[in-house]
C-alpha cells in the first residue's frame, strides 16, 4: 500500500503542470488584433489567468464591443492556441518529477482544466504527459468553469474517489476557490507571485507564495504524504 493511502491528485493543466500562458496571450492577441484590438497587453491578459477560454471570450466580446459571435471568437482563438501548443509548450521540471513519483506509487491522478479538451489532449501528447496522465475533464464538460468546483467533482468521480480524498495542484486563485468549493485539499503554486495574498490562496493546505520557482516533487510529495497520514 503507498504511504498516500487512497489520495488522488488532480492538476490544474495551464500555468501548473506546463507553462502555456505565454501561448495564451499570443493567441489572444493575435485573435484580437484580428477584430481591431491592437493595444491587449500582458498586463490585461493576467486578469484572465485562471479562467476559461469560453469565459475569457465572452468578457472580450463584451469589453471591446466585437461584432463576431463568440462562438466565432472562441474558435479562432483556440486555433491560434493550438498551433501554438503543438510547437512550443514547456512542462516545468518539478512537475514532471512529481507526476512520475506519483506514478511510480500508483497513485490516480487527472487533469482537469479551463482549456477545451483538444488543447488538454494536444499538450499532454506533445509533452509525454500522457504517458501518466489518462483521465481529463475540460471545463467544456460541465456547466461551471472555475471558481466553481464542477471540473474537480467531475474528475474525482472519474477517478472514482472521493472529494476528500482528492489534492488540487493549482496556480491561479480562481482554480484554488473551486478546489476548496469542492471540498479538497489543494496545493498552491501562485502563477503570478504579486497574487499570494488573494484570499482564495489562503485556503490551500500548501502555499508555495514563490510559485514555481520554490516548487520541488519532494517537499510536495512529503506534504502529500504527512496530509494522507493526518486525514
Amino acid at each position: 500500500m503507498s504511504s498516500l493511502g487512497g489520495t488522488a491528485v488532480i492538476f490544474d493543466l495551464d500555468g501548473t503542470l506546463v507553462d502555456s500562458e505565454p501561448n495564451y496571450y499570443e493567441a489572444g492577441r493575435q485573435t484580437l488584433a484580428g477584430h481591431g484590438v491592437t493595444d491587449f497587453t500582458w498586463t490585461d491578459f493576467e486578469q484572465y489567468v485562471g479562467i476559461s477560454t469560453a469565459e475569457t471570450v465572452a468578457h472580450w466580446k463584451e469589453r471591446y464591443a466585437i461584432e463576431a459571435p463568440r462562438d466565432v471568437l472562441l474558435a479562432e482563438k483556440n486555433r491560434r492556441y493550438l498551433a501554438l501548443a503543438r510547437t512550443a509548450t514547456h512542462v516545468y521540471p518539478e512537475m514532471r518529477k512529481f507526476v512520475e513519483l506519483l506514478a511510480a506509487e500508483g497513485v490516480r491522478m487527472a487533469v482537469a482544466s479551463g482549456s477545451s479538451r483538444e488543447a488538454i489532449e494536444a499538450i499532454l501528447a506533445g509533452t509525454g504527459l500522457d504517458a501518466s496522465l489518462r483521465t481529463v475533464v475540460s471545463a467544456e464538460e460541465v456547466a461551471r468553469g472555475k471558481p466553481a468546483p464542477d471540473v474537480f467533482l467531475e474528475a474525482a468521480r472519474r477517478l472514482g474517489a472521493a472529494p476528500a480524498d482528492c489534492v488540487v495542484l493549482e496556480d491561479a486563485a480562481p482554480g484554488a476557490a473551486a478546489a476548496y468549493a469542492a471540498g479538497m485539499r489543494c496545493i498552491a503554486i501562485p502563477y503570478l507571485a504579486a497574487q499570494a495574498d488573494d484570499p482564495a490562496f489562503a485556503t490551500a493546505g500548501l502555499l508555495v507564495r514563490g510559485g514555481q520557482s520554490e516548487f520541488t516533487a519532494r517537499a510536495a510529495y512529503d506534504w502529500l504524504v504527512r496530509s494522507a497520514a493526518s486525514s
